[in-house]
């Protein structure tokens, strides 16, 4: 089956800076894909450029069947688009909003309230359809902002950072409408900075300086890039003896969060009991010491730690 999107040696450059570099992939139908990468990795380049609404300085993409450098007008029609920064008007009720943007997409009378009325039931928007849409709350808000992008039944949806700023309770219901969508046949191409809700895509791709620097299963890319045993490390002194942990035979890596860290270790070559005594003998005592399961962010920290190395 041919991909719902082809990307090829995608390339774009703002003059002497290239935000998104020699980039490829493909998008499978019906695929939940992540994009994942930091503030001003190239994410929301590769999206603009994607949807048609910037030329690629070099390479080539094909969303829908369709050029994104040629025929941008017909991938535009054949997309649904949610942009970070909520673009709703705030003054009009989820109601008229939704009437405006399906009829922006040609639907009129019948079609129109059937397919409004199609997606205030799978949004769950029964109850505030004729609310003003700035009184909602940001969670119902996205839920309007994605009815919106998806009224004219798009074979691919983007999605870019649909949550930010969103509570945990409510990004949890969102992802259950993404997933909905993908189980209709949908295509769901989505940027986060949550890695909890990356859990949910069936690839990822992590970008760093406009690099696309892994692709794989949420799994694949734990095994590769976040191998080892995780241990979760708290206790008082913790911050001088990480110091002078790094570097040590057998520590893969080493990350604060909060008032703890987690360090990721070759267990063939230093033992927890080895490094807890290490550690107690360097003041950090009382010492709480548990196992972790490796996370995406881990993932995430060790590329962007080896990108800024300057590893290949």
């Amino acid at each position: 089956m041919t991909p719902a999107i082809e990307v090829r040696h995608l390339t774009r450059r703002f003059g002497a800076f290239t935000a998104v570099d020699d980039v490829s992939f493909d998008v499978g139908t019906g695929e939940i894909f992540g994009y994942l990468g930091a503030n001003g990795a190239g994410k929301s380049t590769t999206i603009r450029m994607l949807c048609g609404l910037l030329r690629p300085t070099g390479g080539d993409a094909r969303v829908a069947g369709f050029d994104v450098e040629h025929e941008p007008e017909r991938v535009k029609a054949g997309i649904g688009y949610m942009s970070q920064k909520f673009s709703l008007y705030l003054d009009l009720s989820v109601r008229a909003n939704l009437e405006f943007f399906a009829s922006a997409y040609g639907a009129h009378g019948k079609e129109l309230r059937t397919r409004i009325g199609e997606m205030v039931e799978r949004m769950q928007l029964e109850a505030v359809r004729d609310e003003v849409t700035g009184a909602l709350p940001g969670g119902m808000q996205q839920r309007v902002a994605l009815a919106s992008a998806v009224l004219h039944r798009p074979r691919i949806v983007f999605l870019d950072e649909p949550t930010a700023g969103v509570d945990p309770v409510q990004r949890r219901s969102f992802w259950e409408l993404i997933r909905d969508l993908a189980s209709r046949g949908t295509t769901v191409f989505v940027t986060t900075h949550y890695m909890d809700e990356a859990e949910n895509c069936a690839r990822i791709g992590i970008m760093v300086d406009g690099k696309l620097v892994a692709l794989d299963t949420p799994s694949g890319l734990k095994a590769t890039h976040a191998p080892g045993r995780v241990l979760e490390v708290r206790g008082p002194n913790l911050s001088s003896a990480l110091d002078s942990l790094r570097g040590m035979d057998g520590v893969l890596d080493v990350s604060r969060f909060g008032s703890g860290a987690t360090v990721r270790v070759d267990p063939a070559r230093l033992a927890s009991e080895t490094l807890a005594g290490w550690l107690r003998a360097r003041g950090v005592d009382p010492l709480e010491l548990e196992d972790s399961a490796p996370t995406l962010d881990d993932v995430f920290l060790a590329l962007t730690a080896r990108a800024q190395r300057g590893d290949d």
